[in-house]
C-alpha cells in the first residue's frame, strides 16, 4: 500500500503555479477583502451568541442544559470536521469547499433567525458549525496561490485580525441587535456578509488543489463527532439526572470506547488524519495541552458571564456586551505583547506566569457576593484576559515551534481540534457544574410544580417565574444561587489554571527567542485571531 500511494503521489503532482501567481494574483486584494469579512462572522459569532443566550432562554423557555447544546452544538461539529474539511478541499478545489462552507453557514444562520424552537436552534449551529469547519482552514490554506511570499505574512497577518476583531465585536453587535430587534437577528446578522464573501470567492479566488493529499476518512470522522457528543451528552445531563444515572454512565462508556477506537484506528493508519504521534513530543504535548485549558476555561467563563450580567446585575443586552469588553481587551493586549516577553524570558515562564495571572483572576472572582457590583468583575475580568493572552498565543507557538518543519501542518491541525474540544468540554463541564450547584441552591419550596421546574431550569426562568408572581423571594434565592454557582466555577477554574501552571513551569522545555525573524513573524500571526476559535 505504501508503494502505491508514493506511485500515486509521484503521477499526480500537481502543476506548478504560473508566474502571476509567484508575483501575486492580479485581483488578490480584493480576493482578501472577501475572505476577511468571511473570518470576521466566524470571528463574532461565539460571542454574539454568548449575549444572546439570557434572550434566547428567556423568549424559548430553554433551560440551562438546552443553552449549553446552542453553544456547544457549533463547537462539536466544528471540532470533528475542520480536519476532514482542510482534506477536502485538497482534493476538490479549495475555492469550491469555500464557497461550500459559506454557504452552508449561510442556510444555518437563515435557518437560525426563522426557527422558534430550542430543537431547531441546535440543529442551526450544528449546521452552522459545519460550514465553519470549512471556511476555517481554507481561508487560510487559498493565501498562498494570492500572495507572494514577500505578502503573505501581512496577508496572514489581516485575515487572523479579522477572527481576533471579532471577539470584542461579537458582544457589541449582539447586544445592539438584541436591544433594537428579536433574537433571531444575531443568525440574520450573519446572511448579508456570507453571501458577500461567497460573491466575492467565486470571482475573485482562484481554484487549486492538491490531488495528491490523502482521502477523507469518513470512519474516522464519524468515531469523533459520535464519541464527543455522546461525552457532551453525558455531561449536560449528568445534573439532572444524576452522575449515577445508567443513561449517564452508558454515555460515558460509549464516549471512551469510541475515542479509544479511534485512537487505534489512526495510530494504525499509514497517513492518519489525526497524526497522534505527535503527542510524543513533551514540547508539543504540554503546550497543547496549556493552551487547550486556557480554551477550557475561557469557553466556560464566556457561557456563566452573560446571564450574570443580565439575570442577576440586572442589565440589557448592550450593556451586557460592553461589560464583556475588559476581558476581550486584556485578551488581545496581551496576545499582541507577548513576543517581547517571550524573547526575554522564554516560553516556560511566559506561559507558566499568564496561566498564575488567569488562576489569580479566577479566584479574584470567586469571591463574588450578591453585594458587589460590576467593578470587581471589571476588574477580574481585565486580570483574566492579560492572562489569557499570554497564556494562549505562546503555548500555540511553542507547540508549533517544538515540531519538525514537515510536519506543522498536521501539528496545527491537531492543536487546533484538541483547543475545539476542550472549548466544547468547558462549555458543558463548567454550565453543568453551575446548572446542578443553581438547582441545589435554589429555594421553591413556596412554588408550585410547573414553576418550580421553570425557575430550576436557568435563573432567568426563575427571574420570569419571580415577576409574574410577584415573589422578590424568588428572585433574591436565583441571584444567590447563580452567584454561588458562578464562584464555584470560577474556584474550580482557578485551581485547573494553577495547577496546569505549576506543571507547565516544571515540566516545559524553555527555548528562548532571541530576534524573532520573517518565519517565526509568520507563525505568530494567527495566533491571536485562533486565540478566541
Amino acid at each position: 500500500m505504501e508503494t502505491s500511494a508514493h506511485d500515486d503521489t509521484a503521477r499526480h503532482d500537481p502543476p506548478p503555479l504560473p508566474t502571476s501567481f509567484e508575483r501575486g494574483h492580479p485581483r488578490r486584494w480584493w480576493a482578501l477583502g472577501a475572505l476577511v469579512a468571511s473570518m470576521l462572522v466566524l470571528g463574532f459569532d461565539m460571542t454574539i451568541l454568548n449575549v444572546a443566550l439570557p434572550t434566547m432562554a428567556r423568549d424559548l423557555g430553554a433551560s440551562t442544559g438546552e443553552q449549553q447544546w446552542m453553544a456547544d452544538a457549533y463547537v462539536v461539529v466544528f471540532a470533528a470536521l475542520m480536519l476532514p474539511a482542510g482534506l477536502l478541499g485538497d482534493r476538490f478545489g479549495r475555492r469550491r469547499m469555500l464557497i461550500t462552507g459559506l454557504g452552508v453557514f449561510l442556510a444555518g444562520s437563515l435557518v437560525g433567525a426563522l426557527v422558534d424552537d430550542v430543537t431547531w436552534v441546535i440543529a442551526a449551529r450544528a449546521l452552522m458549525g459545519v460550514g465553519g469547519a470549512l471556511v476555517m482552514p481554507l481561508a487560510l490554506a487559498v493565501l498562498p496561490s494570492l500572495f507572494g511570499p514577500d505578502e503573505r505574512t501581512k496577508a496572514v497577518g489581516a485575515v487572523s485580525a479579522a477572527s481576533a476583531l471579532g471577539l470584542p465585536l461579537g458582544p457589541i453587535i449582539g447586544g445592539w441587535l438584541l436591544d433594537h430587534f428579536w433574537w433571531g437577528s444575531v443568525f440574520l446578522v450573519n446572511v448579508p456578509m456570507a453571501a458577500i464573501g461567497v460573491i466575492a470567492c467565486a470571482f475573485l479566488l482562484p481554484e487549486t488543489r492538491d490531488p495528491a493529499s490523502p482521502k477523507v476518512d469518513a470512519v474516522s470522522t464519524a468515531l469523533t463527532a459520535v464519541g464527543l457528543s455522546v461525552l457532551i451528552y453525558a455531561i449536560i445531563e449528568a445534573p439532572t439526572r444524576g452522575w449515577g444515572d445508567p443513561l449517564v454512565l452508558g454515555c460515558f462508556a460509549a464516549s471512551v470506547a469510541l475515542i479509544a477506537l479511534l485512537v487505534l484506528r489512526e495510530r494504525r493508519s499509514a497517513r492518519p488524519m489525526l497524526d497522534l504521534s505527535l503527542l510524543a513530543q513533551r514540547g508539543f504535548l504540554l503546550n497543547t495541552l496549556a493552551a487547550t485549558l486556557v480554551m477550557f476555561v475561557l469557553s466556560g467563563l464566556m457561557f456563566v458571564l452573560p446571564q450574570y450580567l443580565q439575570a442577576v446585575l440586572g442589565h440589557d443586552a448592550l450593556a451586557t456586551g460592553v461589560r464583556m469588553l475588559p476581558m476581550m481587551g486584556g485578551l488581545l493586549i496581551a496576545s499582541r505583547g507577548a513576543q517581547p516577553l517571550l524573547a526575554r524570558f522564554g516560553a516556560r515562564a511566559v506561559i507558566s506566569a499568564g496561566l498564575v495571572v488567569l488562576s489569580f483572576a479566577a479566584f479574584l472572582g470567586s469571591r463574588t457576593t450578591v453585594d458587589d457590583g460590576y467593578g470587581v468583575t471589571a476588574l477580574w475580568l481585565s486580570v483574566a484576559g492579560l492572562g489569557f493572552g499570554f497564556a494562549v498565543v505562546p503555548a500555540m507557538s511553542a507547540a508549533l515551534g517544538a515540531l519538525p518543519r514537515d510536519r506543522a501542518g498536521s501539528g496545527s491541525g491537531l492543536l487546533m481540534t484538541v483547543r475545539q474540544v476542550g472549548s466544547a468540554i468547558g462549555i458543558a463541564l463548567l454550565g453543568s457544574l453551575l446548572a446542578g450547584t443553581y438547582a441545589d441552591r435554589l429555594d421553591t419550596s413556596a412554588l408550585p410544580r410547573a414553576a418550580a421546574d421553570v425557575a430550576t431550569d436557568s435563573v432567568v426562568g426563575a427571574q420570569v417565574v419571580a415577576d409574574r408572581l410577584g415573589d422578590p423571594a424568588l428572585a433574591a434565592s436565583a441571584n444567590a444561587a447563580y452567584i454561588h454557582g458562578m464562584d464555584l466555577v470560577l474556584l474550580v477554574s482557578g485551581i485547573a489554571a494553577l495547577v496546569t501552571a505549576l506543571l507547565a513551569a516544571a515540566l516545559l522545555p524553555n527555548p528562548r527567542q532571541s530576534a524573532p525573524g520573517p518565519e517565526e513573524d509568520t507563525d505568530m500571526a494567527p495566533a491571536p485571531a485562533d486565540a478566541g476559535q
